[in-house]
């Protein structure tokens, strides 16, 4: 794919900074998510709901990073996903939510 992402796996691709970046729910990943977060479901019905914070929706991305661009710190992430705004991160988090209730 163009944009690097491999949507057999669930993967869904993020520009932050001008760079794309691939998100990959993994077992590990959403696990990692899931101790920072609570539960995973409780986060679906939140995005659901229309209830979920930008710092869940930042650190779902974070651990569910494919690969993380030498010397990107969570601040700089987090401030790129922002500049980037919310219609152009919501396909991503549309992905992973999917996939977090589909499963694969």
């Amino acid at each position: 794919m163009e944009d690097g992402a491999n949507a057999v796996r669930g993967e869904a691709a993020l520009r932050v900074g001008g760079v794309t970046l691939v998100l990959r729910p993994s077992f590990a990943a959403l696990v990692a998510a899931e101790g920072e977060l609570g539960p995973l479901f409780a986060l679906v019905e939140r995005a659901a709901a229309g209830k979920l914070a930008l710092s869940e929706m930042v650190a779902l991305f974070w651990h569910c990073l494919r690969e993380r661009p030498d010397g990107m710190m969570r601040e700089d992430f987090a401030e790129g996903v922002t500049a980037g705004g919310l219609a152009a991160a919501t396909p991503a988090l549309k992905g992973l939510l999917g996939q977090i209730l589909a499963g694969r």
